[in-house]
């Protein structure tokens, strides 16, 4: 008789990883981020409920997933900001500027 084959572990999936739940999404999205998440998922619903159709909705919210994603590393993510706004404007972004600017100017 042999030993029962054990299972492996799955891999944990990300809280982001695709299929991630809304709040997921917001909890991982910078503070002054949610509230355009909250309306943009909210006029979303209020569409899907009225037409009946989900795609408009699933896309939204994908869309956020994968900005959320980028945000959740927010060190890399603020890199990520200075250099589409270096790239947009030609410029150097100064060492010292605050991040909303930066995004600003990057156009995120």
């Amino acid at each position: 008789m042999s030993a029962p084959h054990a299972e492996e572990p799955s891999p944990r999936r990300h809280r982001l990883a695709p299929g991630a739940s809304p709040a997921a999404i917001r909890a991982a999205l910078l503070p002054e981020d949610r509230g355009a998440f909250d309306a943009a998922y909210t006029a979303a619903l209020d569409e899907a409920r009225a037409s009946l159709e989900l795609t408009a909705l699933l896309d939204l919210v994908e869309s956020w997933r994968r900005f959320a994603a980028l945000q959740a590393d927010r060190e890399n993510f603020a890199r990520v900001a200075r250099r589409a706004a270096e790239l947009r404007t030609g410029d150097p972004v100064p060492a010292d500027e605050p991040l909303s600017v930066t995004r600003t100017k990057a156009g995120l």
